[in-house]
């Protein structure tokens, strides 16, 4: 399987629906988010998608933007049925292998704060709510040249 990488001005229509049917069906369906999904960056030329698809559209996804300098990460998400593979994994390695001599950072849902210290993001903040859910703000630091 693998991974499609679009930035937004690039994205046809079909790309459009598959992803916000993926984040609609995660975030707003299942986790019950109190925001809005659709906040106006996704077609910028500067928003990046990464994700993985079967025959029923993405499995995994995830978007990445530079903001005031920073890299970011976030919408990461996978579909219910397509848990436990690694799939959401594949998708940080493959932000890592783009951008990993940069920091990123990321607002993860607090309860996933160690799954991504597995990949090298540590908190830098108090917990906060964002969209109704408590989230930990965490940065990855590149690792020094020759490691």
């Amino acid at each position: 399987m693998s991974i499609r990488i679009v930035t937004g001005d690039e994205m046809t229509a079909q790309d459009v629906y598959d992803i916000w049917k993926i984040r609609d069906a995660v975030f707003s369906v299942e986790q019950q988010c109190d925001e809005e999904d659709v906040d106006g960056r996704d077609l910028l030329p500067t928003m990046t998608h990464l994700w993985l698809a079967d025959g029923d559209g993405p499995t995994s996804y995830l978007r990445s933007y530079v903001e005031d300098g920073v890299r970011h990460i976030g919408r990461v998400c996978t579909r219910k049925d397509q848990r436990g593979k690694g799939l959401s994994g594949s998708l940080m390695q493959e932000c890592h292998r783009l951008w990993g001599d940069e920091p990123i950072e990321l607002n993860a849902q607090a309860y996933l704060e160690q799954w991504y210290g597995r990949y090298g993001y540590v908190r830098t903040g108090d917990n906060f709510m964002e969209a109704g859910i408590p989230h930990v703000p965490m940065r990855r630091t590149p690792p020094p040249a020759g490691s």
